[in-house]
C-alpha cells in the first residue's frame, strides 16, 4: 500500500514538473501580445518600448530565446547565444528574438532585470529584445518557471525545433544547422 501511494505521488509530481508547451514542432506558436513594456528600441541615449506581438516575428528565420528574469535562466543557453553571435547570420534573413519574463524574476529584482536587458539592447541593438512585464508569453505558451526556452522558427512562423532547459553541444549544433538551412 505504501509503495502504490508513493508511486502515485511520484507520477503526479513528474507530470507537474514536465508541463508541456501548448504547441509542437511543425505548428505555429499561438499569437501572443506584450503591451506592458514590450520590444526595446535604442533612441539616441534612451531606450524606448513599443507594444509587441508574436506576429511581428514573421519574415525571417529566428531563434526564440524566452527566459525567466533570472541570471540562472540566462546562463542556461549562453553557449548557444555565443555560437549565434559568432556565426554572423545575415541580418536580412535571420534574427534572434529574446523575450525576458520579468514576472518570473526574484522578488525585488525587476528593476535590475529591466536595466540589464536595456544594457544588452545597447550592446546588441540589431537584436529583437522584448521585456514581458506580465509574463504573457510564458503564460500563453505554458513555459516552465525559472527556465530558458529555445525554439527555431522559419520565416513563415512554423516551429522547426524547440526545447526547454539547457541545450547540450549536439543540440546547439542542431539549432545552428537548422538556422543555416532555413535562411
Amino acid at each position: 500500500m505504501k509503495y502504490s501511494l508513493l508511486a502515485a505521488i511520484s507520477l503526479s509530481l513528474c507530470s507537474f514538473a514536465s508541463q508541456a508547451v501548448v504547441f509542437s514542432v511543425g505548428e505555429k506558436a499561438p499569437t501572443v501580445a506584450v503591451a506592458d513594456k514590450g520590444e526595446l528600441f535604442v533612441d539616441g541615449d534612451k531606450i524606448t518600448y513599443k507594444s509587441w506581438d508574436s506576429e511581428q516575428m514573421l519574415g525571417k528565420t529566428r531563434v526564440l530565446h524566452i527566459i525567466a528574469g533570472r541570471k540562472s535562466a540566462k546562463a542556461l543557453n549562453a553557449p548557444l547565444m555565443d555560437a549565434i553571435t559568432e556565426a554572423r547570420f545575415p541580418e536580412d534573413k535571420y534574427q534572434t528574438t529574446t523575450i525576458v519574463n520579468q514576472d518570473d524574476a526574484m522578488w525585488g529584482t525587476g528593476s535590475f532585470v529591466k536595466s540589464s536587458l536595456e544594457d544588452s539592447k545597447r550592446e546588441s541593438f540589431w537584436s529583437s529584445m522584448v521585456l514581458d512585464a506580465d509574463g504573457n508569453v510564458a503564460k500563453a505558451w505554458e513555459l516552465q518557471k525559472e527556465n530558458s526556452f529555445i525554439a527555431v522558427q522559419d520565416a513563415t512562423g512554423t516551429i522547426l525545433w524547440m526545447k526547454e532547459g539547457a541545450l547540450d553541444e549536439s543540440e546547439i549544433a542542431q539549432v545552428m544547422a537548422l538556422v543555416s538551412e532555413n535562411l
